[in-house]
């Protein structure tokens, strides 16, 4: 099992000095799908990392829609073609698919054909991640952010039906707890759980801090599912890093044992 924070790279060396094992960046901020090949500046940003970077968040950006009346197939894929090459490049295997601005359902606008928009969306690019050893995986996110995709039981719909090994699922506790879902929606799914995210539901802030979450039961369903990849922390930042930091990944070290 590995803990690792969602931030930039540069925050590495006060992160690993914290214990944590690995950084989780930004698509939008590291492999830039939009920038030209040569104003892209990630290796030159990861080539002295001190930490891994095992996945990176916020996949496709609202300027680029996967949903509605704007939708650019072939900018889609282009893009898409830029950010898996480079993450390839830079040995990030996860990508987190929540893009709520890209994938939201315009008002009015059909859902059955946001839907099929999605499954499209996904089909030209699983083959890709599979060719460049990335897995996409689906990000649940709470109706507050985003009005398509919102439990992993919906989640689970869209990996079952592109059924491919490098489309998969991700649990984010925030978001799990917001939308009130149930852990036996976790449990059937725990298969396809290739990704987590961890922060509590009321202010977003880091597993232990607030003293309001219990994470056990939440782990629990991970740890006797046999998950054993990267836990990410990823929420409002913390205060007096150098103290938090370490208290948090305590926390969390503890509650997987208890699990």
């Amino acid at each position: 099992m590995e803990f690792g924070i969602c931030t930039t790279i540069e925050n590495a060396p006060a992160i690993k000095a914290a214990g944590w094992d690995y950084v989780e960046e930004n698509v939008q901020g590291l492999l830039k799908g939009t920038t030209p090949d040569d104003g892209w500046d990630g290796k030159t940003r990861t080539n002295s990392a001190v930490l891994p970077i095992r996945a990176a968040n916020s996949l496709v950006p609202g300027s680029i829609p996967i949903v509605g009346l704007k939708v650019d197939e072939a900018a889609l894929k282009t893009y898409m073609a830029k950010v898996l090459k480079r993450a390839s490049q830079l040995n990030i295997r996860r990508l987190v698919f929540g893009s709520g601005g890209a994938r939201n359902v315009p008002e009015g606008f059909s859902r059955d054909e946001a839907r099929k928009q999605i499954l499209r969306f996904l089909r030209n690019s699983v083959d890709d991640a599979k060719a460049n050893n990335v897995v996409l995986v689906a990000e649940p996110l709470n109706r507050g952010e985003c009005n398509i995709i919102n439990t992993v039981a919906e989640a689970m719909t869209y990996v079952k039906e592109i059924e491919h090994p490098n489309f998969q699922c991700l649990v984010d506790s925030y978001h799990f707890w917001l939308e009130d879902e149930p852990l036996a929606n976790l449990k059937a799914a725990m298969p396809w759980i290739k990704h987590v995210h961890v922060a509590d539901k009321d202010g977003r802030v880091a597993p232990g801090l607030s003293g309001k979450a219990d994470y056990v039961p939440f782990l629990k369903v991970l740890k006797e599912a046999g998950y054993n990849e990267c836990i990410s922390f990823e929420g409002t930042a913390m205060k007096e890093f150098d103290v938090t930091a370490p208290q948090v990944l305590d926390y969390l070290k503890k509650a997987w044992a208890n699990a």
